[in-house]
């Protein structure tokens, strides 16, 4: 089969469940071939396994830990190496809720590992071959917590603050190619993360808390729709356009190269 016949391919971190696994099956159920990576390498199979016999899909699995340099380059490998990849999913995150003073430094290291790290060098690793062919496309999963903060969220909505700011830029630097990116921005969804986080599921509004189906279905939705930024719960979007350009008008405001009158002695 010739390079141009071959069925694009996305590639899933955080693929072995919640909005990874979802994402694995939407793409598939789009024609996608697929790169599945997660830790949990008996996941992957079995739902590798589900998508060949519902959509005769191709699936690679990658049983990594991203916060590994070493495992981490392996994928970085896997990403430079394969012409056919079009689609980078930066899904696979991971979040302790807990003040600073309680929180481990191995807990805080693994969050800026996982959500900064692994989604800088993997978008580094894929955006040459994309900008050389003028195509593709990434999505970033960040938080509604990369705007906002809670007492027992600072690092978390740090590393996703990080997550969303980045994107930002990248999508400014793409400007004018036909390279893609898109910021997801979910609030709760009913995924593993918030028991292993230290707050269970059980105990939230349910009335808060999306599917993760329904999360991914409105996430692609944006993708379609050519969004560079989705907020899958956020009813009125003229509420992120009023954020964006307050952001905007602040920056622009700083740039005056004096102390702000109010700084100045009297």
């Amino acid at each position: 089969m010739s390079q141009s016949a071959r069925k694009p391919v996305a590639v899933v971190t955080g693929a072995s469940a919640g909005i990874g696994a979802v994402y694995a099956e939407r793409l598939a159920a789009r024609g996608y071939d697929l790169v599945l990576v997660a830790r949990r390498a008996e996941r992957l199979e079995s739902l590798s396994r589900n998508l060949a016999a519902a959509h005769g899909t191709k699936v690679e699995v990658v049983e990594a830990d991203l916060t590994k340099d070493t495992e981490l380059r392996r994928v970085e490998n896997i990403l430079k190496g394969n012409p056919a990849i079009t689609l980078l999913v930066n899904n696979a995150g991971t979040s302790t809720l807990a003040p600073v003073a309680i929180t481990s430094q191995e807990d805080a290291a693994a969050m800026v590992a996982l959500n900064v790290t692994a989604l800088t060098r993997l978008t580094q690793a894929i955006l040459p071959a994309f900008l050389a062919r003028n195509e593709g496309a990434i999505i970033n999963v960040a938080s509604v917590l990369s705007f906002h903060s809670l007492p027992i969220s600072a690092i978390y909505s740090g590393t996703k603050g990080y997550v969303m700011n980045f994107s930002r830029g990248l999508q400014r630097e793409l400007a004018g190619t036909n390279v893609r990116v898109q910021v997801v921005m979910p609030a709760s969804t009913a995924t593993e993360l918030w028991d292993l986080s230290g707050v269970p599921l059980a105990t939230l509004d349910q009335s808060t808390v999306m599917s993760t189906e329904n999360l991914v279905d409105a996430a692609l939705s944006g993708f379609d729709k050519g969004e560079a930024v989705t907020l899958p719960s956020v009813g009125d979007a003229r509420l992120w356009d009023q954020f964006d350009e307050a952001r905007a008008t602040l920056f622009a405001a700083s740039q005056t190269g004096q102390p702000a009158a109010r700084y100045r002695a009297a």
